[in-house]
């Protein structure tokens, strides 16, 4: 199995990092004017790695100036891994230790060090290179990571560099594209004659070509008319890639970078939440409640207030602090997401941490909201669980115990305790989901029905196969079947062949068009088999092209009438009246010419007719003859 991975080139400005990425993948990813006029990196690059068959790898070469810190922290969010790139002739510098911070704040684990313009250095001094880094980096998620001497010009280590990512990957998980699809948007532009495209990397879940979305904090529905990776045409997209959207019924103006594009409803926007932050060793400056923030959250930077619940002021030095940030625009986050903290004047990195809760409300300062936080932060196991089906929708035990972290004896006992208070449901196979899953799945379905009875009040409802396109990004398609049965039987909706409907609804003709219809209707009683084009009886009645099919649909679905050919079609109640005549007028055996003697019709109505008889069954035809079969 393929898996799809991204990783980040991190260090300070003029460390070689672009160069590097393209020895790499012979790729520039300095793409814009000003960044090769200036020779330094204004926004991450991106650009694709091949190193092994079982492994797509993408590479974000992000800036490494103090004053592109936010187009850094929005390039690293969601990788999989780093390269921290370190220039042999200047060692660590002071933005290396800077994306270390970050990078050790937003939980980055697999890691290597590439120590890169070997070849300017006399060999001797490459050790002392190495002990200097080395000690920079104890105490870091980068301590043990391997370090690589390279020289992108020569070509001095790259193989060896390329084997050492390998086997970092070899350690990353795979990303499991089971779960709610969720892209946090780095990067807006148009490209002529397509209309608005979006990048960014895919942190969770898939998306197929043709799938709606929501863009969030806009709460906008779009279409993901196209799909691309690194440039080539994708039917889907899966969790790790970096991927290109096609949007569709959006202008480019109504997105920018931060924004986030879901397949999923527990995905909130939020302007309060909770979170555990870790601060740097060395502020240069106290915070104080209340103190002005910048919060940097997936590609996300927003501007708040932090409120503290233990202290008043933030000094300096390495600890830990559960407070809260009060922000000024929404975010989209939920549980467990990373983010960085800066200070926006004068501009430090304060530190970082993880979200507790999202959407919350004001506490009061105190222990008791400390305590509270604590816990929350813990996470009981009915909120672990609940976490995971919102993420999955639904699972099987041994799945649950997986995603939550919990024993299987802890998720056993606590799924019968939800399962008996109706926080879980058991649905077939011994699959769990969540009951407010079912409920917010049901009064969507019945909003969108409601909107589609008023759009085309003469159909029956929805196409069931139309309700699982719509929602099969969101829900996996077995659930989706069992809400809808669970649906009918609960009586909140309704179901006829094909069709869903609202319980109470029934087919009728539209407000203000009921008496031409009716016309039409009578039109056809009074003609009989003779009738005239439907589409002349309709216009007869100024009925516009759209009601006429939509009529027409109607009294062929509901019984009303039987299609004679692609032009006319008969009333029920003349047919049926042709067909007794017909049988009573006849042997048991038939032939056209008695027909039309009984029924006084010219050929051009009645071959159709005797058709219709056969294709339904009445009568069967040999050479020139018909046998009624009933």
């Amino acid at each position: 199995m393929k898996h799809t991975y991204t990783i980040g080139m991190a260090g300070h400005i003029d460390h070689g990092k672009t160069t590097l990425t393209k020895a790499l993948t012979d790729i520039d990813t300095d793409r814009l004017q000003e960044e090769k006029e200036r020779n330094i990196s204004i926004e991450p690059g991106f650009a694709p790695l091949s190193i092994h068959e079982e492994m797509d790898i993408s590479i974000i070469d992000v800036p490494g100036h103090e004053r592109f810190i936010r187009q850094m922290i929005a390039g690293v969010a969601g990788i999989d891994g780093v390269i921290l790139v370190v220039a042999a002739d200047e060692g660590v510098m002071p933005q290396t230790r800077e994306h270390l911070e970050i990078l050790s704040f937003l939980g980055i684990t697999h890691s290597l060090i590439a120590v890169t313009k070997v070849d300017r250095v006399e060999e001797e001094l490459l050790e002392l290179v190495e002990e200097d880094i080395r000690e920079e980096v104890q105490g870091t998620p980068f301590e043990h990571a391997d370090l690589v001497f390279v020289d992108s010009l020569s070509g001095k280590g790259l193989d060896h560099l390329k084997s050492s990512i390998q086997e970092m990957m070899k350690g990353v998980p795979g990303r499991d594209p089971k779960g709610a699809f969720r892209l946090p948007i780095d990067q807006v532009f148009t490209v002529h004659g397509q209309g608005t495209v979006v990048r960014g990397t895919v942190y969770e879940g898939r998306i197929a070509e043709g799938e709606t979305v929501k863009l969030l904090p806009a709460q906008k529905t779009v279409r993901a008319r196209q799909l691309q990776v690194h440039k080539q045409p994708v039917r889907e997209g899966i969790a790790g890639q970096r991927l290109a959207i096609n949007l569709g019924g959006i202008d480019k103006e109504e997105v920018e970078r931060g924004d986030v594009l879901v397949s999923a409803d527990h995905y909130v926007s939020a302007d309060t939440i909770d979170v555990e932050l870790t601060t740097v060793d060395g502020i240069k400056f106290p915070l104080k409640q209340r103190g002005y923030i910048k919060l940097h959250l997936g590609t996300a930077e927003v501007y708040g207030k932090i409120v503290f619940f233990d202290r008043n002021v933030l000094e300096a030095g390495k600890k830990r602090v559960l407070c809260q940030v009060r922000l000024d625009e929404p975010v989209v986050t939920k549980r467990g997401d990373r983010f960085i903290l800066r200070r926006p004047t004068p501009v430090e990195t304060i530190g970082g941490g993880m979200v507790i809760n999202t959407d919350t409300q004001k506490y009061k300062f105190g222990q008791e909201t400390i305590d509270k936080l604590e816990k929350d932060l813990e996470g009981t196991p009915e909120d672990r669980i609940k976490d995971v089906l919102l993420e999955y929708k639904w699972l099987r035990k041994d799945e649950i115990v997986k995603h939550s972290g919990l024993t299987a004896d802890e998720a056993e006992e606590t799924l019968s305790l939800m399962l008996g208070g109706g926080t879980v449901i058991e649905v077939k196979d011994q699959m769990f989901t969540l009951p407010d899953l079912f409920d917010n799945f049901i009064n969507r379905l019945r909003e969108s029905l409601e909107t589609f009875h008023a759009s085309y009040p003469l159909r029956a409802g929805k196409n069931k196969s139309e309700i699982l396109q719509e929602n099969k990004g969101t829900y996996p398609k077995g659930l989706l079947e069992h809400f809808l049965d669970s649906g009918i039987q609960k009586e909140l909706i309704k179901r006829n062949n094909q069709y869903i409907s609202l319980q109470n609804f029934t087919p009728h003709f539209p407000k203000g068009w009921e008496s031409r219809m009716e016309n039409v209707v009578t039109a056809l009683q009074r003609e009989g088999l003779l009738v005239s084009p439907f589409e002349e009886t309709a216009r007869e009645q100024s009925l516009p092209d759209d009601l006429m099919k939509e009529l027409r649909q109607y009294l062929l679905e509901n019984g009303k009438a039987v299609p004679m050919d692609d032009k006319h079609i008969w009333d029920q109640e003349a047919v049926s009246e042709a067909k007794r005549k017909l049988r009573d007028g006849t042997n048991e055996v038939f032939t056209l010419q008695e027909a039309k003697e009984v029924l006084g019709v010219t050929r051009k109505y009645l071959v159709p007719f005797l058709e219709w008889l056969d294709n339904e069954k009445w009568t069967a035809r040999k050479d020139k003859e018909r046998t009624w079969l009933k």
